[in-house]
């Protein structure tokens, strides 16, 4: 699924670096081939006296029911990884929705010409 993703990076009480944004959004890209997104907001903070201290907040807008998610980890690639492990399991999980639905709520036609549905 090729689309255009808006993507939101805001670090908070860190220093973001080039590196560090173009990594977030080719994750997130990746993300975009089993779901379409269309805007991604990211929060990335370091907590100063918290254990674990690094905490990634994703807000990703899909048709349909948007996907949020929080994750931490004493790294930030370790908090961004679960984040996106998260998601793919939430983006996998409504997929199965959708396939399952559209198995169950098929129309079958009776003998007499009426529609029924059947489960």
């Amino acid at each position: 699924m090729t689309t255009t993703i808006r993507l939101n990076v805001h670090p908070l009480s860190l220093r973001a670096t080039r590196g560090l944004e173009s990594w977030i959004e080719r994750q997130v890209l990746a993300l975009g081939a089993a779901r379409r997104i269309d805007e991604a907001r990211i929060e990335i903070a370091r907590l100063e006296n918290a254990s674990p201290a690094f905490e990634v907040r994703a807000h990703l807008v899909t048709p349909g029911p948007d996907l949020i998610v929080n994750g931490r980890d004493h790294t930030l690639r370790a908090a961004f990884s679960k984040v996106i492990d998260l998601l793919r399991g939430q983006i996998a999980q409504r997929a199965g929705k959708i396939r399952h639905r559209g198995r169950t709520h098929q129309h079958v036609t009776t003998p007499r010409g009426h529609r029924s549905r059947s489960m």
